[in-house]
């Protein structure tokens, strides 16, 4: 389970009901809300900074809102316009049979749900009827070839006539604001530009590709360029787009509903990168809510939450990585991974900046992957990330979405793997964001206290609802797909299996077989990982969960004794070594003995799932200490243990995990304000030979660990470990062996004793006839005493350990030693 500060308060959302004003800043930070536009439309430089009337004074009749005009044409200058047909004005154009008191209050109010079946171009009776509605307009002309038409007005912004025309033309709309004119595409006379193939499989919850379905796409439509939008709200009693388009008064953008899909769609000609939106929502109470996109694949930069209109322009440069990636199977593959929180790592650097600088210092120490805290976007710096608003966004605090991607293939360029935490546990309660979305639960469960997560005052996902599911497993695929990540590190999985996880007795209600596992959390997780696994080859899932749920790294298909069949993770995290040793770590060496076995438990279920071995950001903060600090004795010894430490976990079965700043062995706790110590390895700070000795133990580790199959190659095989002697608690001494597929052998041998052992005698290997020494964390150059064994330890026919040979060897203090045949 992820630690997390506490969550910042959220106000909770007063939109009025219908008729009342509306002071919400039309639901974007930062902005003043205007009921109607400025009397003289701003430029686009300008948008958003409109200041309204004085206090107390009435406000100015508005003017026109800026439309944008269709590629290519320019807004026209007020009087005729010179791009209009030659031929007779409006003569022949007749009233239009008015709206229904009903269709015209609901279309007004934005409870609408065929907005385009009331607006647009429709044939009628002796003619042709077009509706426009556009607020602020003093006159609105139709313009096709050998017609120019003025619409009669009917109040409201409503404008509407019918045309001696037979045939619906391909038309524009000359809007006539009085001090400014513009040509415009009609939204109203195009057909739904979302298919039904895209329908279907998002009423079936199989649409794996569903970005490119829902939220805000540029795209070419009967013709015509421009932004198809579309959100899924099937509570809505109306939806409108708002936006800088139109000064975020979503009066003349209603959406349509798309039937029993629960989507709303609407395509705005003109309208293209770059531009700020967000869904202003009629709740099933008439009341109103304005909403960011969540499929927004880019967004405002906090505390801002507007969401973005994207387009993305990057090239790939990794296609031999993405080739390559998936040809060994990632559990028999070297993996050390070093985690990083972006936005404090170097704090101030852009994407761009930081693709200069992460790929080199990763590549320096021998690292083969990268593994970065969230990146969705999310309101609140202080969550790291882990209360996402923005699940297809990566967070704007350090650039574009592209910029994301520049970074992803500098890291590939230089060899380095790539993963992410992906936090599909929660959401925050934020009212511009996923809670009661339209209005109802909708992402959440309906039920309040099954939708409260007890920890951090956020809100779980209702996974079996199909939709929501939908959502989830393509945003897993969209991250692996539209950005090249190489894995997905899922958060708080315990969370999502149980129940009745951080809830008191009775506070939960049992599954329909009278269990706690929430059946539906399970049933999610594993289409999420065959989907993955199926779509994106190479990639690997990795499950935080903290407790011996069984099957996390078993194939879905595999059914257990419990009879589930596995989550299909092709890693997990493993806690219990972690809390395990640990503890065993921070006592003096003295009591050491006593929790011996504290070291040597995790291998009776090393191989029970697939691991990693985490030395994670959760274990450096929050009062827990920095890894070095959490060492007994002075500097000396914290800094022996620390290293003697990072040479046994290197060695033991399993991938390894270690968050910044524990390579140098800082001995602050990481704070996300400030990231790293650097100054520690400035060369003029006193002590900082210590910790680049450290450092460079890191770099040491990482090469001996990848040159050496024997570490690596069989961390999921039994056959790949051997105890030389696990039980020399008297000593404080632990010495085993790890062999490759091909049998070849490496020893490491731990002495968490603060006294040197000479002649120490290990159980060898009868055959091969002499080790020698490849790594010792006391070496001088790490910053220990430089005691070594620096001749070649000849194997000698004296039985030992169960074994018929052995080796006399000289055990450093606090230190580790890796021996391989000589």
């Amino acid at each position: 389970m992820t630690a997390r500060p506490p969550s910042r308060p959220t106000t909770p959302d007063t939109t009025p009901a219908p008729g009342a004003a509306d002071d919400s800043a039309a639901g974007r930070s930062g902005r003043a809300a205007t009921p109607r536009p400025p009397a003289v439309a701003p430029s686009v430089a300008a948008r958003g900074t409109f200041a309204g009337p004085a206090a107390g004074a009435p406000p100015a009749r508005p003017s026109a809102p800026r439309e944008t005009a269709p590629p290519g044409r320019a807004a026209a200058p007020a009087g005729p316009s010179p791009a209009a047909p030659s031929a007779a004005g409006s003569h022949g154009v007749r009233p239009a049979v008015p709206l229904s008191d009903e269709d015209r209050g609901r279309l007004l109010d934005g409870a609408h749900h065929d907005p385009h079946g009331l607006l647009g171009a429709h044939p009628v009776r002796g003619g042709l009827l077009i509706r426009v509605l556009k607020p602020c307009a003093r006159g609105v002309t139709v313009l096709a070839k050998g017609l120019r038409a003025d619409l009669p007005a009917e109040g409201d912004g409503l404008f509407a006539g019918v045309l001696p025309l037979r045939t619906i033309p391909d038309y524009e709309l000359l809007v006539d604001y009085g001090d400014n004119t513009l040509t415009v595409q009609d939204p109203y006379r195009f057909l739904p530009a979302l298919g039904e193939l895209d329908l279907h499989l998002l009423g079936e919850g199989r649409h794996e590709q569903l970005w490119q379905a829902l939220g805000a796409r540029i795209t070419e439509h009967q013709g015509v360029t421009g932004t198809r939008f579309t959100v899924w709200a099937p509570n809505a009693r109306g939806v409108r787009v708002v936006g800088d388009f139109n000064y975020w008064d979503g009066t003349g953008h209603p959406m349509r509903s798309l039937g029993s899909s629960g989507v709303w769609e609407l395509f705005l000609p003109g309208i293209g990168e770059g531009e700020l939106y967000k869904f202003e929502i009629t709740r099933p109470d008439g009341s109103r809510t304005v909403r960011a996109d969540p499929m927004a694949r880019r967004t405002e930069c906090p505390p801002a939450n507007a969401s973005v209109v994207e387009a993305s322009h990057y090239h790939w440069t990794d296609a031999d990585w993405m080739a390559r990636r998936g040809e060994r199977p990632v559990h028999e593959a070297p993996f050390s991974v070093y985690e990083v929180h972006l936005a404090s790592w170097r704090p101030g650097l852009t994407y761009r900046q930081l693709a200069v600088q992460l790929p080199a210092y990763v590549k320096d120490l021998g690292f083969t992957h990268v593994e970065f805290m969230p990146v969705s976007e999310h309101p609140f710096g202080g969550s790291w990330g882990y209360q996402v608003t923005g699940f297809y966004a990566p967070t704007a605090r350090m650039g574009t979405p592209d910029d994301f991607r520049f970074l992803i293939d500098a890291l590939h360029r230089a060899g380095i793997g790539v993963l992410m935490d992906w936090v599909p546990a929660h959401f925050p309660r934020d009212d511009w964001a996923l809670a009661e979305f339209d209005g109802r639960p909708l992402y959440e469960p309906q039920d309040p206290a099954r939708a409260a997560h007890p920890d951090w005052g956020t809100l779980e996902f209702d996974y079996g609802r199909t939709e929501v599911r939908n959502f989830l497993v393509a945003n897993a695929v969209y991250w692996c797909e539209e950005f090249h990540i190489d894995g997905l590190r899922v958060d708080a999985v315990a969370s999502m299996l149980y129940l009745d996880y951080s809830r008191e007795d009775g506070g939960w209600t049992p599954n329909v077989h009278g269990g706690r596992e929430n059946l539906d959390a399970v049933a999610f997780l594993q289409e999420m990982n065959a989907t993955v696994y199926r779509r994106c080859p190479g990639v690997v899932t990795i499950a935080e969960e903290s407790t011996a749920w069984d099957g996390v790294t078993r194939a879905t298909h595999h059914v257990g004794p419990g009879g589930f069949g596995g989550l299909g993770f092709g890693l997990k995290w493993n806690m219990g070594w972690m809390h395990d040793s640990l503890g065993y770590v921070s006592k003096e060496p003295v009591h050491r003995k006593y929790h011996h076995g504290e070291m040597t438990f995790s291998m009776i279920y090393a191989y029970s799932e697939n691991y990693v071995l985490p030395i994670s950001h959760d274990e450096v903060v929050h009062g827990k200490r920095a890894l070095v600090s959490k060492m007994p004795g002075d500097w000396w010894q914290q800094r022996a243990d620390h290293r003697a430490y990072l040479g046994f976990m290197w060695a033991h079965p399993g991938k390894q995990l270690l968050f910044m700043g524990q390579e140098f062995a800082q001995g602050a706790e990481w704070a996300e304000s400030h990231g790293p110590d650097w100054w520690l390895l400035d060369p003029s700070y006193e002590a900082e030979p210590d910790h680049r000795g450290v450092r460079d133990l890191v770099r040491d580790l990482n090469r001996r660990y990848a040159a050496t199959p024997a570490l690596w190659e069989r961390d999921t095989d039994p056959a790949g470990f051997s105890w030389i002697d696990g039980d020399a608690r008297e000593d404080n001494v632990f010495s085993f062996l790890r062999f490759a597929a091909d049998g070849s052998p490496l020893i490491s041998v731990s002495n968490f004793s603060p006294v040197v052992r000479h002649a120490y005698r290990l159980g060898v290997p009868g055959h091969v006839p002499a080790w020698r020494e490849v790594l010792n964390t006391d070496a001088a150059r790490y910053g220990g005493s430089g005691i070594t064994n620096p001749a070649p330890l000849t194997t000698e026919p004296t039985p030992w350990n169960g074994r018929t040979a052995s080796v006399s060897a000289v055990l450093p203090p606090l230190a580790t030693l890796w021996l391989r045949p000589a």
